[in-house]
């Protein structure tokens, strides 16, 4: 990010900071935090009971049910799942892009429709990192929206957010005229109803999630007892991520499309997909502390973090921003790549944790993993860089 991008991200989280204010004193977003930091607890704690009952209850409703070791499993499943198709379309999720599934279909020659507005708009401008978590592109200023359009799509466009919007929008519909499968994360999941819980404002998973495939991809992580859990996760993310009691939809995804009206016959693939697939991610969660794994991704802590409203998303890992991405990393990851991703940016302020809705001890997490660092030698390499960073620019960030 340049300077006149995080000038204008900060200006974004001004504005969705004032959002939020007027509900989060409000009794009734207390007691839900209060509910959904036990429901967090309580699942990350049992994530392994949760996962063989999740695994039993998602292939009892018809959907086929995968546990991917690490990002390449994942990704080779999908392959094998899409092989032959020219195109897919996927939405917005820090899990899709914690496995850089992208990447990996175009470098086999197939065409990923970004369905999400913010993601296209990133896509178009060749970017790869979002500003936030579930607003991608908030570090562009309309005007330079509307140019990357020009340019990139080869159409006319004021600097309008309308007019971009329908621009994009018709672009996005074209393209998934060519596309039966559609690629989704899940916000949250439960393991005893075989339920996964999908929010968005956009319309655009509803219409992937109808495809002829339904392919879902989220974190053990993301694991909750019951569909009232998981609604109570998302409704205190969308408070916390948007500002907005409810988001405009939420889908609950329990298994293919079905019908049983003739002679009371299971048939499959009515209106909806007749195959879903839900790929449970582990990639390191089963080794990372349980505290590290309450986040519910409404990115509420870099909107408050003073790094990263300097240096904005160099602090972070993929979708995964500011201090807990640079910790998660190193589970995801390595060590190494904890260090790359700016563990040693963070100033153990603490703001992260005083904003977040489930209080994720963020700089505690910095700390042992700093300590882990020092011991195997990789903290030296981090001061060298910023000693020079500090050379070059007179400034650590």
């Amino acid at each position: 990010m340049n300077e006149d991008s995080i000038i204008q991200m900060k200006k974004s989280f001004r504005k969705l900071d004032e959002r939020r204010l007027k509900l989060l004193d409000e009794p009734e977003i207390q007691e839900l935090r209060d509910r959904v930091t036990r429901i967090r607890e309580e699942s990350v704690r049992n994530m392994d009971k949760l996962l063989r009952t999740a695994r039993k209850t998602f292939t009892e409703n018809g959907v086929e049910f995968h546990l991917a070791a690490d990002a390449d499993e994942a990704c080779s499943l999908i392959s094998g799942i899409v092989a032959g198709e020219d195109a897919v379309a996927k939405s917005k999720s820090n899990a899709l892009s914690e496995i850089g599934l992208s990447g990996h279909l175009r470098d086999r020659g197939m065409e990923v429709v970004e369905t999400d507005l913010g993601d296209r708009i990133l896509q178009l401008a060749g970017e790869s990192r979002p500003a936030h978590p579930v607003g991608p592109a908030l570090h562009l200023s309309t005007g330079e929206i509307a140019g990357i359009v020009r340019e990139k799509m080869g159409v006319h466009v004021a600097d309008d957010p309308l007019e971009i919007m329908a621009a994009v929008k018709s672009d996005v519909l074209r393209r998934l005229e060519s596309c039966s499968t559609g690629i989704t994360g899940a916000n949250s999941v439960a393991a005893y109803d075989g339920s996964a819980v999908i929010v968005h404002n956009e319309g655009n998973i509803g219409r992937l999630s109808l495809m002829d495939t339904h392919i879902m991809v989220f974190g053990i992580d993301r694991l909750v007892p019951t569909l009232e859990d998981a609604v109570s996760v998302v409704k205190l993310e969308t408070v916390y991520a948007t500002g907005t009691r409810v988001p405009s939809y939420i889908n609950v995804i329990s298994g293919p499309s079905k019908t049983a009206d003739i002679e009371k016959m299971l048939i499959r693939g009515m209106y909806g997909p007749d195959r879903v697939v839900a790929i449970a991610l582990d990639n390191g969660r089963s080794s990372a502390p349980a505290e590290s794994l309450l986040c519910i991704g409404c990115g509420s802590c870099i909107v408050s973090c003073p790094v990263y409203g300097s240096v904005g998303n160099r602090f972070g890992y993929r979708g995964y921003l500011g201090g807990r991405g640079a910790v998660l990393r190193r589970y995801l990851d390595d060590g190494e790549g904890a260090v790359e991703s700016g563990l040693y940016m963070c100033t153990l302020c603490r703001l992260c944790s005083e904003k977040c809705p489930v209080s994720l001890p963020t700089a505690d997490l910095v700390e042992m993993v700093r300590a882990e660092c020092q011991r195997k030698g990789l903290s030296r390499r981090a001061h060298r860089e910023i000693a020079e960073r500090i050379r070059k620019r007179g400034s650590p960030l």
